[in-house]
């Protein structure tokens, strides 16, 4: 079968790898369509230090099950799923508190294994989830899990102000999340295409970073007190730093994205006002379950969220593109369609 695979950094190809030999109870998926995110980009060019080579990206999945499911009256042959792409060991500290996203040994998709930029997969049963959604919507399930657990983590309630750093597919998770908590969400990005369709998410207002300072545009949003929530969802130094610098007087401030170098802070903040400095990581059942929902209302933007459609043959191209200028891209969604087979 076919599979995209990054052999050294900055090096991908279309190759023939061997077929997928599913494992005592797990289900055979025919992938249809594959979303590329920052880290697969990441990857490609190297800087994702969790990733060896060579790999098969890949983790945004929409599939269909190839053979009835015995026992499981849902998962049909012919039944289009997304799924969670992570794996938990059971026994580590994180999951013995129920918290399987941290695992200290989770294998994601495409990062620490082999990815789902191929024809066919086989998973078990208990990681896949079922949607009334088009093949692109499900593709989009999994990145907006990331925002929506960022949300929980920092505890966002109606009465909220939450400030979101970066308005790519994570950032609109965490916009869409706080709006459906009935929270006031501000999108923060350089981008004003991204900044619209983070409007269409539900961000209640806008900042351009390059355009207007983001302290005098919160201060005068919040009445001079800070967001109550700060997420940041790109991972650069100084978005680092701004949340700790703009968040309220004993607000909660969640990060997502990975620093890709150290952060220096003024440490006195932490303490000054007493905040909460939470990590996010990955996504729990419960979010997928959370977001399945929201995209099924039809309360989230699908088709303005994606920049395009390519074939599995042209993945090699577009990421050597992306890399080039990586501010230029939404959501790239990969279609396998035209590989025909079953």
């Amino acid at each position: 079968m076919k599979a995209v695979v990054i052999r050294e950094a900055g090096v991908a190809s279309v190759e023939s790898v061997p077929d997928v030999s599913p494992l005592a109870g797990e289900v055979l998926l025919k992938i249809r369509r594959i979303g590329l995110c920052g880290s697969d980009l990441n990857s490609f060019r190297g800087r994702n230090p969790m990733v060896s080579f060579p790999r098969i990206p890949g983790h945004e999945v929409a599939a269909t099950v190839m053979e009835d499911v015995p026992g499981n009256p849902i998962l049909k042959r012919g039944t289009n799923i997304t799924l969670s792409p992570y794996t938990s060991c059971g026994k580590c500290a994180a999951c013995i508190r129920d918290r399987p996203n941290a695992c200290e040994f989770n294998q994601t998709l495409g990062v620490q294994r082999d990815g789902a930029l191929t024809e066919y997969l086989a998973v078990p049963p208990d990681r896949i989830f079922t949607a009334r959604l088009s093949l692109e919507a499900l593709c989009l399930v999994e990145p907006l899990t990331i925002g929506f657990h960022a949300v929980a983590r920092g505890r966002v309630e109606s009465s909220d102000t939450v400030a979101i750093i970066g308005c790519g597919g994570v950032g609109l998770g965490a916009i869409a999340g706080s709006s459906s908590r009935g929270a006031r969400a501000i999108g923060i990005d350089v981008d004003d295409d991204k900044l619209r369709i983070a409007r269409a998410a539900g961000a209640h207002e806008t900042i351009n970073s390059l355009k207007e300072p983001i302290h005098d545009r919160l201060v005068e949003l919040t009445a001079g007190k800070g967001p109550d929530v700060m997420i940041e969802a790109i991972g650069l130094p100084h978005t680092f730093r701004s949340a700790v610098e703009e968040v309220a007087f004993t607000g909660r401030v969640v990060y997502i994205g990975y620093a890709k170098e150290p952060v220096t802070y003024e440490t006195r903040l932490f303490v000054q006002k007493e905040l909460d400095i939470l990590g996010s990581r990955n996504a729990l059942p419960e979010d997928f379950l959370d977001v399945i929902r929201l995209l099924e209302s039809g309360k989230f933007p699908v088709q303005e969220a994606i920049s395009a459609i390519i074939s599995l043959e042209d993945v090699p191209t577009s990421l050597q593109s992306w890399s080039a200028n990586p501010g230029s891209v939404k959501k790239v969604i990969v279609t396998l369609d035209s590989l025909g087979g079953d």
